[in-house]
């Protein structure tokens, strides 16, 4: 691993740990190169801004087994790690969902639900032809309809359940893809 990467990790960790404290606009370059001992010369050299590394936390984030959910049969599992996820970072999300960080979370949740949904929509037209368009203007649509619930969920301060959320997602979604699927391929 190289050592930019090895410092990035170092910022990005500290960051992290600062958000668990303080809301991103009440934290300063100097706290975090404080906290992982480094200078703010070498902060600099990596990223303009703590928002610039706030983006590069999301960019780099992974949620584990994703993969493996990304199909018809275990897509409501992918769409509940997402949440799980969520939860476990609490804080961070929270954190940043209110600050001008916004934008790279938002970003980095429609990528994954995106994912997931492409995954999906490919298993659904293994055995029948449906242009690339078509799917990925599907994936762009239910993403997006996602994202609705979940920024709605975030504003409620994640009250629901994680399982509630999935299920209530999973009851809208059921089948409709399947169905606009199969009328894309008629068409």
């Amino acid at each position: 691993m190289s050592n930019s990467i090895i410092t990035e990790r170092a910022l990005a960790e500290s960051l992290k740990k600062l958000m668990q404290r303080y809301p991103v606009n009440k934290i300063h370059v100097q706290m975090i190169t404080d906290d992982c001992k480094l200078t703010r010369h070498t902060f600099y050299n990596h990223f303009q801004d703590i928002y610039e590394l706030l983006g590069w936390i999301y960019d780099h984030e992974v949620i584990e087994d994703l993969e493996k959910c990304c199909n018809l049969a275990h897509w409501k599992d992918g769409i509940l790690l997402v949440l799980q996820y969520t939860v476990e970072n609490r804080k961070i999300c929270l954190n940043t969902f209110h600050s001008l960080g916004r934008d790279h979370l938002e970003s980095f949740v429609y990528h994954v639900f995106n994912h997931v949904l492409a995954g999906i929509i490919a298993d659904i037209t293994q055995n029948i032809h449906v242009d690339e368009k078509s799917k990925k203007d599907a994936a762009d649509f239910y993403a997006n309809a996602i994202m609705g619930i979940f920024i709605a969920w975030l504003k409620q301060n994640l009250k629901r359940e994680p399982t509630v959320i999935a299920d209530w997602v999973d009851k809208m979604v059921k089948g409709n893809l399947v169905r606009l699927m199969n009328q894309c391929a008629k068409s």
